[in-house]
């Protein structure tokens, strides 16, 4: 048997090679990407842990601050303390925030009054959140977010050193029953891949605002916000893309590490929370785009190219040994990735839920691009 069938129906020879193209380029990706997440070594923590501004946002969060504040301000660290920004609350915030501060001495509170003059955006709030801060390394958070554990702030803390001073973490959401919820699980995994995999391969593109850390040097570098103040998200994405440069990022993956929220409980919010988040993307740089676009663009050709392949019987063993190669070697290292971010219930099924994640994302981009969002809360 030849390796390469005669060429006696055009079309199905030429749309071989398109599917060995597309193979070669899926196995490029997924073994150079998501290869190093999946078998990156930690580094040894750095012993020396500077004092520390954890910063929050807040609007109309009392709830939220009531359950999570006292956790943050807890943590077992030497030096801390935590600016919380009340963004022209309504609730009860207001009074929480005081009775807090009686009980923790490490709790510094500004408040911003109710303006029509006032952007309800969150740059605002963070960025005089960051002014107001004392110490020159900064964590960030949101009210909505509880540690994992008492070790959240040292574990973030000893990723700083001379060079790294920015530091990316993870922000998963908590497990709760329901489909919606596991898509929301599957689907803040497979972007803390993609961001945790871009950032190992000097390609750092966003992190979460939720649990990220930098220092007050690396903000003003880039003049904070200025750039994209006017769009309501960003000072995640568009953020990180202006003021890593030069390797002076790091990622943690350590569980003590992660920051937890509750997802949301409906179709309709979790539609515009997504819509929010994609706001930002037109801003993003040709070179971003077209390394965050090869994955899913190469896998739809894949799965095109090799069901074209299976309905001529003279290329269904090529076609089956090329799609069977992909399909083992990303199963077991994205395996892996989802492993490090204790996201073990989605293994089973990866190549599956992988596949369809790519087929759906396309039009779930563009139909919340049609609903947009500029609120925040």
């Amino acid at each position: 048997m030849k390796i390469i069938p005669e060429l006696q129906d055009p079309f199905a020879f030429y749309t071989f090679w398109i599917f060995a193209g597309v193979v070669f380029l899926q196995l490029l990706y997924v073994i150079l990407f998501f290869g190093r997440l999946a078998f990156k070594k930690t580094a040894p923590p750095n012993p020396q842990l500077p004092p520390l501004s954890v910063v929050i946002a807040a609007r109309n969060e009392s709830d939220n601050l009531f359950e999570n504040l006292p956790k943050i301000l807890a943590q077992d660290y030497p030096q801390f303390e935590v600016v919380v920004v009340n963004h022209q609350s309504i609730d009860d915030s207001r009074h929480l925030l005081s009775a807090l501060q009686r009980d923790y001495k490490n709790l510094v509170v500004m408040e911003l009054e109710k303006s029509k003059h006032l952007l309800a955006s969150k740059k605002l709030p963070l960025t005089l959140g960051i002014k107001k801060a004392q110490h020159e390394h900064l964590v960030l958070t949101d009210a909505d977010c509880s540690p994992a554990s008492d070790q959240w702030l040292r574990r973030m803390a000893e990723k700083f050193s001379e060079k790294k001073e920015i530091v990316l973490g993870y922000g998963p959401y908590k497990t709760e029953p329901g489909f919606l919820n596991k898509i929301i699980r599957f689907d803040t995994t497979m972007i803390a891949v993609h961001y945790f995999s871009m950032a190992l391969m000097r390609a750092p593109y966003m992190g979460v605002g939720r649990n990220m850390a930098y220092t007050k040097t690396v903000f003003n570098s880039t003049n904070g916000f200025k750039s994209h103040y006017a769009v309501s998200s960003g000072d995640d994405d568009l953020f990180i893309q202006e003021a890593a440069k030069k390797r002076n990022y790091t990622i943690q993956l350590t569980s003590d590490s992660y920051m937890y929220s509750d997802a949301k409980t409906t179709w309709e919010t979790f539609v515009m929370q997504k819509a929010r988040h994609y706001s930002t993307s037109p801003r993003y740089k040709v070179f971003k785009k077209l390394l965050l676009g090869i994955y899913p663009f190469t896998m739809l050709l894949l799965v095109l190219s090799f069901v074209i392949l299976m309905l001529q019987p003279e290329w269904r063993l090529h076609a089956g040994i090329g799609f069977g190669l992909v399909f083992v070697i990303k199963w077991w290292l994205l395996g892996k990735c989802f492993q490090r971010l204790r996201s073990t219930g989605f293994i089973a099924l990866l190549p599956f839920l992988d596949l369809l994640y790519v087929l759906i994302t396309p039009f779930f981009y563009y139909s919340t691009l049609q609903k947009g969002s500029s609120k925040w809360k």
